[in-house]
């Protein structure tokens, strides 16, 4: 019999890659999403595995729909990838981001638990638990200090899996990725944002591309490498928490920079800086230390900042190509 992986969250960019690899592995994927039937799923028809999918509808605030589900599906390997997605609009949502991450994380593992399955469960943590660690790379020892109500949400989830792994012998692991980017990032995230601009631009728009804070300095990695990473963590005999990250921070001006010199332009002739656009509170640093996950993961990144960026431009420009 083939593993059954339960992948909440799929429709965005880390659960479509992680459906595809464990589909690679052979995997029964199923995927949850609150209304399965009114979704496209797009980034699951980008990859070419729509079809390949078991889909239904799960809502995780509702601890109802999640026994159920967790009864009919009787998963090996449940991934939460679930829940708000963007620091940005966790300070015009609070409320959603504390329940759609925080409750919904209790409900699966509080679940999982009465049912007694036997089941090992990752959960997407979040390199914005750690603030701003000062310069300092964070590793799995760096105390939390969170700056958003989706960091204080994250590390809220991130706490009661630790507790339920302790208190109840769940298998159950955290991993704390840093910034992984990739072409199926939704628009409103800023890397994507910036390609999106840059190859408008090159192809003749006279739009500006405006932007806040491009001070800001973040640890970058490659989307497809990072699920491997969570697939990694369950695959072993002890649950653990980990670290994933490159382990070299850039600024954001070097990544419009790169952008934009990759399609032909001056990035400083297209970009305006406009302090409203910056959020309440945001993190200077970022890096982190993932000498962990070498150790005892045998995962390293192998995709730099320059990769990453001429990839997503590359795809960014291939429906213009055609």
């Amino acid at each position: 019999m083939n593993k059954k992986a339960l992948v909440l969250g799929i429709s965005g960019q880390d659960g479509a890659y992680l459906a595809q690899l464990l589909l690679r592995k052979g995997y029964e994927v199923y995927g949850g999403s609150r209304d399965a039937g009114a979704r496209r799923f797009d980034n699951l028809v980008r990859l070419g595995i729509r079809d390949n999918i078991q889909l239904l509808s799960i809502n995780l605030t509702d601890f109802h729909s999640v026994v159920t589900a967790l009864e009919r599906i009787q998963p090996d390997e449940i991934y939460n990838l679930a829940g708000q997605s963007s620091v940005g609009l966790s300070f015009e949502q609070p409320v959603e981001a504390i329940e759609s991450i925080t409750l919904a994380c209790l409900n699966l593992l509080e679940g999982i638990r009465l049912l007694d399955l036997p089941v090992r469960l990752y959960y997407a943590a979040s390199s914005e638990c750690f603030g701003d660690t000062g310069g300092q790379a964070a590793s799995e020892t760096t105390p939390f200090s969170p700056t958003s109500p989706y960091a204080v949400a994250k590390c809220s989830a991130y706490w009661l899996v630790e507790n339920y792994r302790r208190a109840y012998g769940l298998y159950a692991c955290s991993g704390l990725l840093f910034n992984h980017e990739s072409p199926l990032r939704l628009e409103r995230f800023v890397t994507r944002k910036i390609v999106s601009a840059a190859v408008r631009i090159a192809s003749g728009s006279t739009e500006k591309l405006v932007l806040g804070n491009t001070a800001i300095c973040r640890d970058w990695g490659w989307a497809p490498e990072y699920v491997d990473a969570m697939w990694r963590m369950l695959q072993q005999d002890a649950a653990r928490d980990f670290v994933i990250a490159t382990g070299s921070t850039h600024s954001l001006e070097t990544f419009i920079e790169l952008a934009f010199d990759y399609v032909g332009l001056r990035w400083r002739d297209h970009v305006t800086v406009d302090a409203t656009y910056a959020r309440p509170a945001d993190i200077t640093h970022s890096c982190g230390d993932a000498s962990a996950a070498f150790a005892e993961l045998g995962w390293q990144a192998e995709t730099d900042i320059e990769g990453i960026v001429t990839r997503m431009v590359d795809a960014e420009r291939a429906p213009l190509d055609k």
